[in-house]
């Protein structure tokens, strides 16, 4: 099932969710105005957005409310991708150039700023303290996860506890304030925002396992995989379990290549095939599917609706890419 055939039972919301989100990100500085413009030519596929309104109508309470929390993760989501770019030094993002490519990092990160301000007066204006806390929170949690990550690639000393720590922070939290917020807006008691937020981190660590996995796929450009991971020194569970697997000496040679020769292909290609042949990958992928299975399982405890089905759907759709 395509993204569109899912999106059907809400397509009208999501529409008006695009008009929502262009005036809420409004400013009066004309340059700020050209770039926030480009933003919303440039939106993805909107994944966080139907999270958000999935989770409501699970508990027939699409509302304004709904409309604010989802430009709320939209808005931080944004954010955070801004400032990656800038991290990073990426000068392209979902095939376009970043924002930093177009104009420089200084301006970047203030545009990252201004959408995080905007986001906490959004709430403010409505009372909206509830989504205010849970969106606050993932921002906290990101920062944290992705501290903890720089921190632990210094001397690549990151063992599965401490990888679980960083996913479930830096990309979990999203999708878990993603369903909260959704159901906060639905008018949910508390403990059911909980349970629906303890469903998006199911959701969000398998998301980041399938990610961890599709850098080894073979299925790409001319049948080799990236390698990217590798080369940015990060130590996906794949790695990280041949590690744990492989004797003294192979995981001195490991390390090596992981810290030191990232660019050499042939080195890197070595990596790629030891990780797939001590069984990282199959490692990875029954991870995936055990975490996958803990968000569907405690998803069939919520009600019966329509709304339960897209969500699962979307789960599917998600954890299940290609790319």
């Amino acid at each position: 099932m395509n993204l569109n055939e899912i999106k059907a039972p809400i397509a009208k919301h999501m529409v008006a969710f695009d008009d929502h989100f262009r005036g809420a990100i409004q400013s009066k500085v004309p340059l700020l105005s050209v770039i926030t413009r480009h933003i919303v030519k440039r939106k993805g596929k909107q994944i966080r957005p139907l999270f958000v309104f999935f989770a409501a109508d699970l508990f027939s309470g699409i509302t304004q409310r709904t409309y604010r929390a989802a430009t709320l993760i939209e808005m931080l989501h944004t954010a955070t991708l801004i400032h990656d770019d800038v991290v990073d030094d990426s000068n392209e993002r979902r095939g376009f150039f970043s924002l930093n490519a177009l104009w420089k990092n200084k301006i970047s990160v203030l545009v990252g700023d201004y959408l995080l301000s905007r986001g906490l007066l959004l709430a403010l204006e409505h009372d909206d303290f509830d989504l205010l806390k849970i969106v606050s929170n993932s921002v906290k949690e990101m920062s944290e996860g992705e501290l903890l990550q720089m921190e632990k690639a210094r001397a690549l000393n990151i063992n599965e506890e401490v990888y679980f720590e960083i996913i479930r922070k830096k990309t979990a939290s999203l999708i878990a304030s993603c369903l909260a917020s959704g159901t906060a807006s639905a008018g949910q008691p508390a403990e059911v925002v909980e349970k629906m937020r303890q469903i998006g981190e199911y959701i969000g660590i398998a998301f980041q396992i399938k990610d961890d996995i599709l850098d080894f796929d073979f299925s790409g450009l001319k049948g080799k995989p990236t390698g990217g991971d590798i080369k940015e020194r990060k130590m996906t569970l794949p790695l990280i379990y041949t590690l744990v697997n492989s004797d003294k000496e192979t995981r001195r040679k490991i390390i090596g290549i992981v810290k030191n020769e990232g660019s050499n292909w042939e080195k890197v290609r070595w990596l790629i095939e030891k990780i797939r042949t001590s069984g990282g990958i199959e490692y990875a992928s029954t991870q995936m599917k055990h975490y996958r299975g803990l968000a569907l399982d405690a998803l069939n405890e919520m009600p019966d609706t329509p709304a339960r089905q897209s969500l699962k759907q979307l789960i599917a759709f998600t954890i299940e890419r290609k790319h």
